[in-house]
């Protein structure tokens, strides 16, 4: 419905705390701009961003927006919180489920903690080689999924009481071999493709999925921040070497063509033909309009092949159509 979504990681509180009313606010801004797809998880917040978003959007017709959470950890109430990333998050333990009963379990846990009649998408959250509660056995995670998760959010899907399924992961890993055991949609691919960092997703992951008619939703276009400005690169608390320099340059030739770095980001996030959304987070309410805002800025052709001639984008890369 939107090629810009927002995605619900700073809604439940990473990185710092927000307040209820603060959520509500930037979910409203969101909404009042144009947005109409809204993607959350049992994960953020510990349950925290799904009551956020369901606060927000229950009292909107579900036809009217699109909605996306996640499956494969399902949370229990708990007297003594897990330590996680999250910031005051609800006061909920999880264990990892990828099983159909646990999936189907969650996707009706995350019904009632949204309080909403539909959730359009699903996808199997995390089942990847980067997230260190897994670690190598998330292979052993994955054959569960196989088994037990895809099957079931397929006859979900059959079922229509979802729309539409796949990965949400940090790795190319799990999402092809997904292609290759079951019947997916779509995928929500964060930390894999953005300005800074693509051609491995470009060359490889897209060309895959796109044989097979699915489609991309980037999760962190702007990684985590770090192309608004931040000094945090995704989730893994480190800045890689050779970011800073990168940044410092693709800055400098946005400036000077009059743009700032975060617009160019979320439109060449958005440029390739198999993504269908972007999804940054916001915090605040200006965040959200800005994020908007910048989706309909007039780029100069030129500063896109200043990137290309200063190798800072791939040669191939795709490029936002003009406005």
């Amino acid at each position: 419905m939107t090629r810009l979504g927002l995605g619900g990681v700073a809604i439940g509180n990473a990185f710092a705390e927000s307040t209820d009313e603060q959520s509500q606010a930037t979910l409203a801004a969101a909404y009042a701009a144009g947005v109409r797809y809204f993607d959350t998880s049992p994960w953020y917040g510990l349950g925290l961003s799904e009551r956020r978003f369901g606060h927000f959007l229950h009292t909107r017709k579900a036809d009217d927006y699109v909605l996306s959470t996640k499956v494969g950890r399902l949370l229990t109430a708990t007297h003594k919180l897990p330590k996680t990333m999250w910031h005051n998050p609800s006061p909920f333990d999880y264990r990892y489920d990828y099983s159909a009963a646990g999936v189907r379990r969650s996707v009706e846990d995350s019904l009632q903690r949204l309080g909403v009649s539909q959730i359009d998408i699903v996808f199997i959250h995390d089942l990847a080689p980067s997230n260190g509660d897994l670690g190598e056995r998330w292979t052993e995670y994955f054959a569960q999924a196989v088994k037990g998760a895809m099957p079931e959010l397929t006859k979900m899907r059959e079922e229509g009481l979802i729309k539409a399924w796949g990965m949400g992961v940090n790795d190319a890993e799990p999402a092809l071999r997904c292609v290759a055991e079951a019947d997916p949609d779509i995928f929500l691919l964060a930390c894999q493709y953005s300005l800074l960092d693509h051609e491995k997703t470009l060359r490889d992951t897209f060309p895959k999925l796109a044989e097979r008619d699915i489609s991309v939703v980037v999760g962190s276009p702007l990684l985590a921040g770090y192309l608004a400005g931040r000094d945090r690169y995704l989730y893994r608390g480190t800045i890689p070497d050779w970011a800073p320099a990168k940044r410092e340059q693709v800055a400098a030739i946005a400036q000077a063509h009059g743009i700032d770095i975060r617009t160019a980001a979320l439109q060449f996030a958005a440029a390739p033909d198999v993504v269908s959304a972007v999804i940054p987070g916001a915090r605040t309410p200006e965040q959200a309009r800005a994020n908007v805002a910048s989706m309909s800025v007039a780029i100069p052709a030129d500063f896109w092949s200043e990137l290309k001639q200063q190798k800072l984008i791939a040669e191939d890369a795709p490029l936002p159509k003009p406005v």
